[in-house]
């Protein structure tokens, strides 16, 4: 069996960035109109009135005190709140591609590897721009890349999961090399005129270059051991599909979007993850509180914080357990990558680290590094 290291990261950061109070001034203007809208209805009790966000409500719930965005004034349109997006014809590159292709470039550039030698791209998100042909084969011909390509959906655990699947086909042999790619246009399919969850997302692009050991010329870490899990829940999901039109529901139904019930998520999967990591640990008699670092989902500043004072046995400190979602919001599968790349300084040869993404499904991966 081949043995796997990370060879390079790479980050896509959106041009646009909308702070809590921006995006609370825009939500605010839109529960006037509505509240306008509907006076007679409210009145006669057959109607709710919509109530005002904040951005003290907004950090004390999340941690999130802005979010990069792909498009700015849709969004924050009190009579849209949506991004708006200029169809692109057949022949033009994809908006998801694009974000991926940049967040590729840099991984390869960092691992001393061309686009040609790659034998896998695996593109790895929660939503698809498209149903087919797959985001991941237009980013190999826009890369020209080799090999074979081929998207994955496991919500916000697509990272860890696709860094399994890849990693397992490089322990193998038939691949060598792997870009894992996260572009996340999460902010299509948030609902942003809802006042429990119009804060959590923003977009972004990851990328992960993983190589066998025996060809990599630059590897950053050794990929000692990885682990996936899925539970099925249905407290955190989106409706939409192809069916939809067959179902002959084409209003606005709020289903169709994101939704979670967010007490029972906080509930129910932090002690699987939890319990994940520390069975992951003890099953490669690793002592878990040996790790040096800990870049997890970045969904929300309370579960984070719970799960790493679980996993260390206290609390972690800020260079312990590195947060972005402070700057990023929840970017679904992209979060804990960003993290790895970002605050993967500062350690010594030897150290052990954890990657970790839990998210719908339920679903939960955990990939254990070591520092060369």
């Amino acid at each position: 069996m081949k043995e796997v290291v990370i060879s390079g990261t790479g980050v896509f950061t959106p041009p646009y960035s909308i702070s809590n109070d921006e995006l609370v001034a825009s939500f605010n203007a839109y529960v006037d109109l509505f509240n306008a809208e509907h006076a007679e209805e409210i009145a006669a009790g057959t109607v709710e009135a919509k109530s005002y966000s904040s951005s003290e409500f907004i950090f004390a719930a999340s941690g999130i005190e802005s979010r990069y965005v792909m498009e700015k004034d849709g969004i924050l349109d009190p009579h849209r709140m949506c991004p708006s997006y200029p169809p692109r014809g057949d022949d033009e590159p994809s908006l998801m591609a694009e974000m991926a292709l940049d967040a590729a470039k840099t991984a390869l550039e960092a691992g001393g590897v061309e686009a040609s030698d790659v034998d896998l791209i695996l593109c790895a998100a929660s939503n698809m721009e498209r149903a087919y042909p797959a985001m991941a084969v237009e980013i190999q011909a826009l890369m020209g890349a080799g090999g074979f390509a081929f998207d994955m959906n496991v919500a916000c655990s697509s990272a860890t999961f696709g860094i399994q699947t890849a990693a397992d086909m490089i322990r193998a042999g038939s691949i060598k090399r792997a870009l894992v790619l996260c572009p996340e246009i999460t902010s299509g399919h948030l609902e942003w005129r809802d006042r429990d969850c119009h804060f959590i997302f923003g977009d972004v692009a990851t990328a992960v270059l993983l190589e066998a050991a025996d060809v990599a010329t630059k590897p950053q870490f050794k990929l000692l051991s990885s682990r996936c899990a899925t539970q099925f829940s249905n407290n955190i999901r989106n409706n939409n599909g192809f069916l939809r039109r067959a179902h002959d529901q084409m209003d606005d139904r709020r289903d169709m979007q994101f939704m979670q019930n967010g007490r029972k998520v906080f509930k129910e999967v932090l002690p699987l993850v939890s319990q994940h990591i520390a069975q992951h640990m003890e099953e490669e008699g690793q002592d878990p509180t040996t790790l040096k670092r800990l870049w997890l989902h970045q969904a929300n500043k309370s579960m984070n914080d719970y799960i790493g004072k679980k996993v260390l046995g206290r609390v972690p400190t800020p260079e312990e357990q590195p947060n972005i979602l402070q700057d990023y919001a929840n970017t679904s599968s992209a979060g804990s990558i960003i993290a790895f790349a970002q605050h993967g300084e500062g350690l010594s040869q030897g150290d052990l680290g954890l990657i970790c993404s839990f998210g719908a499904g339920y679903s939960v991966g955990s990939v254990v590094v070591e520092k060369l």
